[in-house]
């Protein structure tokens, strides 16, 4: 028997509430000097979808949408604002399913999710103003950036995975998701590789990313905790270029739309 395998995660703390414009690398990087976190090669930071978008200026006032008509004939039968139906029709290449309460699309970056990720909890009002948080507009091109400010900043070698909350469709509850991801691979074929048996895997592929932001997402919470940055070490696979794109199933393989 080998050593045995661990898996270490520590929500960073102190992180301020995040404007446009904020430089994230040099706020998380002050989070984790006081969480005594120093990085190492194969570290990965988990990162929530909010203050990244929060970071790229991605709030929107409804006060400022003014719905096409087919948000406005849509709106009743969700149970919506018609300027919310409005920017997720705008964020989305689908409309998949509709019932009071959620609109299930295919977003325009290939997720399929609820309200097309668009997000009013823990979005800070300006003079009483309703504003919603949108997804990055390229969250794969959100975490390389990041990726790239904390190789300069520290000489190591980390993954970054951007992390938003989905709902699933065969179970209830929702699970931290791989939105982003640099520096990591998303996605691990294990397919010819062989189990304990000698058998010879034929149709595994692991969603490695998915898996650490469900993890991360146990200490980030989902209400008031703000811990919005998880750092993560012992990811127990080899780091190298990765996009939360490789997660996509490909439509012609969806056996359920």
């Amino acid at each position: 028997m080998g050593p045995a395998a661990t898996l270490n995660l520590t929500a960073l703390s102190g992180l301020p509430t995040i404007a446009a414009g904020a430089d994230l690398a040099a706020l998380i990087a002050a989070a984790a000097s006081r969480s005594a976190i120093s990085f190492q090669n194969g570290d990965v930071l988990v990162v929530a979808q909010k203050i990244v978008s929060k970071a790229e200026g991605r709030r929107i006032r409804l006060a400022d949408v003014t719905p096409s008509p087919r948000a406005r004939a849509l709106a009743p039968e969700v149970d919506k604002d018609p300027r919310l139906v409005e920017l997720i029709l705008q964020e989305s290449r689908e409309v998949l399913r509709a019932r009071p309460g959620v609109i299930v699309v295919v977003h325009r970056l290939g997720f399929v999710l609820a309200n097309a990720g668009i997000d009013a909890s823990n979005v800070e009002s300006e003079s009483g103003d309703e504003a919603v948080l949108l997804l990055p507009a390229d969250p794969d091109r959100s975490a390389e950036e990041l990726r790239r400010q904390f190789q300069a900043r520290t000489g190591a070698a980390l993954g970054i995975v951007i992390n938003d909350s989905f709902g699933r469709a065969w179970r209830l509850g929702t699970v931290g998701t791989a939105i982003g991801v640099a520096g990591l691979p998303a996605l691990i074929d294990l397919r010819g590789t062989l189990d304990r048996s000698g058998r010879a895997l034929r149709i595994t592929e692991i969603g490695a990313a998915d898996e650490l932001a469900a993890a991360a997402s146990l200490l980030m919470g989902q209400a008031g905790e703000g811990r919005p940055v998880i750092h993560a070490r012992g990811f127990p696979y080899p780091l190298r270029p990765g996009k939360a794109s490789e997660l996509l199933r490909p439509a012609q393989l969806d056996l359920f739309r």
